[in-house]
């Protein structure tokens, strides 16, 4: 027998004899699912909004900084 087929076969077991309702099941896979999109939201080590917003002011001006640079480069 798979793991997956024990794993149901246990589960139906349970709401059988009254022990497990399907509310408790419920609350246990979106429990799961939360801690798993957790560790792979963790894993690609995002940034929020306001970090990115940050970031990106930053660069444009360094942007603008560079084109002005260049300008004078350029007259010489």
């Amino acid at each position: 027998m798979q793991k997956s087929e024990k794993i149901f076969k246990i589960l139906s077991n349970l709401l059988e004899n009254g022990i497990l309702t399907s509310k408790d099941i419920q609350k246990e896979i979106s429990t799961n699912f939360k801690f798993k999109k957790d560790k792979i939201i963790n894993n690609l080590e995002l940034v929020s909004r306001k970090e990115f917003e940050v970031l990106k002011k930053i660069v444009q001006k360094q942007e603008e900084t560079l084109k002005k640079l260049q300008k004078k480069k350029s007259k010489r």
